[in-house]
């Protein structure tokens, strides 16, 4: 790993089982235009336990290089263990601009980094460009009511975080360049936390960020026991069940299902709206979604200005009836 990059390096998240979660290629993705305008090369890490043909799968999405600390001591991924590779990969690759994603894991871990090697860091960024050679990152402030374009002209290498679902997933048709293996050296203070045990939260076992279909409710479905018109809406599409922090905030649905800034992040293939007025909160976590349709009785509800198509009506009338034709489309 001696040749240095002076370009891209993006960091890409597998699970425990060494199986790619969306968010490396749209690290990809967000990554190779940053490249391309420097002139320069896209460096793709990846860090787990038997994650070969996952690092094989991301390089094939558009990598100059491909890093892969590849260790057992990696499978389950602490802060501490994160830090400690990611800041030697930095130190010996010396790229311009470095790119983590902001999951629970990278939020975790890249202010450690930054921190180490003295710089700075642009948290949870939803758009990022090259101006006069160096990064300009937008990233929401004020509750996501604002957007504010950060500058770190001094900072060597430029970090940021990337927001789930704010940059288009790159595609894994290229060749992929051949692996080179990091050296993964860790001190016993670096594994001083050891994962025991992963359990699935209670209440539910859906995965909102990589499902193809997601039914998010509102305050507009008005009690709790209303929430049976979209869990049967989700059954009908094959789907799973989000929910706005109003509704989370007031135990009607688990914190979990919670979609949004404060929440999760979603980009499925479709995102039903029903009773949802669209805070900007709420749609920071669904805008990387392919289609949002959205189901409402206000005109004006925010929803609708992202909507790709809305529905004006009473939920309880529509998504009952929504529901039973396709059921009766599907036999």
């Amino acid at each position: 790993m001696a040749e240095q990059s002076g370009g891209v390096l993006v960091v890409g998240e597998v699970d425990n089982a060494g199986a790619l979660r969306p968010i490396s290629f749209e690290m990809v993705g967000a990554g190779r235009p940053l490249a391309d305008a420097l002139g320069q090369k896209l460096a793709v890490l990846l860090m787990g336990s038997n994650i070969g043909d996952a690092a094989r799968s991301l390089g094939a999405a558009g990598a100059d290089r491909l890093l892969v600390a590849d260790d057992e001591r990696l499978r389950d991924l602490t802060s501490e263990a994160a830090t400690a590779v990611l800041t030697q990969v930095i130190r010996d690759v010396d790229p311009a601009v470095v790119l983590m994603p902001g999951t629970t894991a990278g939020r975790d871990y890249a202010p450690r980094v930054a921190a180490r090697l003295g710089v700075g860091l642009a948290a949870d960024c939803v758009e990022l460009a090259i101006e006069d050679g160096g990064l300009v990152a937008v990233r929401p402030i004020l509750g996501g009511r604002v957007q504010t374009a950060v500058r770190m002209p001094g900072s060597r290498p430029q970090m940021a975080t990337v927001h789930p679902g704010s940059f288009e997933k790159a595609t894994g048709d290229r060749t992929a360049p051949e692996a080179e293996a990091v050296p993964v050296e860790l001190h016993e203070a670096e594994l001083r936390v050891r994962v025991q045990e992963t359990v699935q939260g209670g209440g539910g076992s859906a995965d909102l960020e990589s499902a193809e279909v997601v039914i998010g409710g509102g305050r507009g479905l008005k009690e709790p026991e209303s929430f049976g018109l979209v869990e049967e809406l989700a059954a009908a599409l094959g789907g799973v069940v989000g929910a706005t922090r109003a509704v989370t905030d007031a135990g009607w649905r688990p914190h979990h299902e919670q979609i949004g800034q404060t929440g999760r992040t979603v980009t499925p293939r479709l995102y039903m709206a029903v009773g949802v007025s669209g805070a900007v909160q709420h749609l920071v976590g669904i805008q990387g979604s392919d289609y949002i349709v959205a189901i409402n009785r206000d005109p004006d509800a925010p929803i609708f200005k992202i909507a790709s198509f809305g529905i004006v009506g009473d939920l309880f009338e529509v998504v009952p009836a929504l529901t039973a034709e396709l059921k009766a489309a599907q036999g």
